[in-house]
């Protein structure tokens, strides 16, 4: 071979690594540049949060055999986990017993609860099941058609209360996110087919739903199927709590009421204390965090992260 044959297929050879290896390294780093994009998280962990916790005895955490706060404690703990660099700071002003004027009064009463609710970065609450239960309580006894024009009477009443329930916390805090958690029936499993108060319930959820659509970052959490059906989630499930709608001739008498909340250490529903055969056990109580957390995290608004 010639030299400069040689030499000029050497040049060439010499010409492709050192082009090659050029686009090689800017190919490299492109990609990576591009992959750096992609993988950068939009947010970043905040490290400390305030959990403002506002509401009735689902709040509270009544029948949480554990003591650990109900699904606050719960939720506190699933955060944490997940978000590995976030401290959490929950404040309960859950009360058992109280209807949604009740709650307004302890805000308006209490500087503490409002002055935490000003500093929270999320805020969660329970509420209207008193509400409703005063109402059932008074027409247990009573036709379908009292009990049905007494909900309906007492629904417009209810939105009035939460209007303004929730215009004095969004009052002291406009833009925590805040959920609320959907009100249930505790004695579906033994009365499943007894279609008043089913009904009932959920107009009541409704009513709560279409009153948090007015308002920004106001997020519905559903734990009506959840806690109403327990254990039994599926249709086949549903079919063996038949046989107690059976025995109850698809009737609700106040006798079989109190004999239902009085019997201890049993109940169909697992997610359900046996204590007083109404409010969750622990159990119940993971599965309403477990619902809170999956809303949570639907949307973007939401205060455990930041841009």
């Amino acid at each position: 071979m010639k030299k400069w044959t040689k030499w000029l297929l050497l040049s060439l050879l010499a010409i492709m690594i050192i082009g090659g290896g050029w686009y090689t390294v800017n190919h490299f780093t492109n990609l990576t540049s591009n992959s750096s994009k992609v993988v950068t998280p939009k947010y970043v962990e905040k490290k400390n949060v305030k959990l403002v916790a506002l509401g009735d005895s689902l709040t509270h955490g009544q029948g949480d055999e554990t003591n650990n706060g109900g699904y606050v404690g719960v939720i506190k703990e699933k955060i944490e986990h997940r978000y590995h660099q976030t401290k959490v700071t929950t404040v309960n002003y859950g009360v058992t017993g109280d209807r949604s004027d009740q709650i307004l009064d302890r805000l308006n009463q209490q500087s503490q609860l409002r002055s935490d609710l000003r500093s929270a970065d999320v805020i969660t609450m329970t509420v209207g099941g008193n509400d409703l239960m005063q109402i059932l309580e008074k027409n247990v006894m009573g036709s379908k058609r009292q009990v049905t024009s007494s909900v309906e009477s007492g629904e417009k009443t209810y939105q009035q209360k939460l209007i303004k329930l929730f215009d004095a916390v969004r009052k002291e805090n406009p833009k925590a996110p805040i959920f609320v958690m959907s009100i249930y029936n505790p004695f579906y499993t033994y009365f499943p087919d007894v279609t008043i108060i089913n009904k009932s319930i959920n107009q009541w959820n409704q009513t709560t739903q279409d009153t948090m659509n007015n308002y920004k970052s106001m997020y519905f959490v559903n734990i009506n199927k959840l806690m109403s059906y327990g254990q039994y989630q599926t249709k086949s499930q549903q079919q063996l709590i038949k046989e107690e709608e059976k025995a109850n001739q698809g009737q609700v008498s106040q006798k079989r009421v109190i004999e239902i909340m009085n019997h201890k250490d049993k109940n169909l529903n697992k997610y359900i204390s046996t204590e007083d055969n109404f409010h969750p056990n622990h159990t119940g109580y993971v599965k309403i965090a477990d619902q809170l957390f999956k809303v949570m995290q639907k949307h973007d608004s939401w205060e455990f992260t930041r841009r």
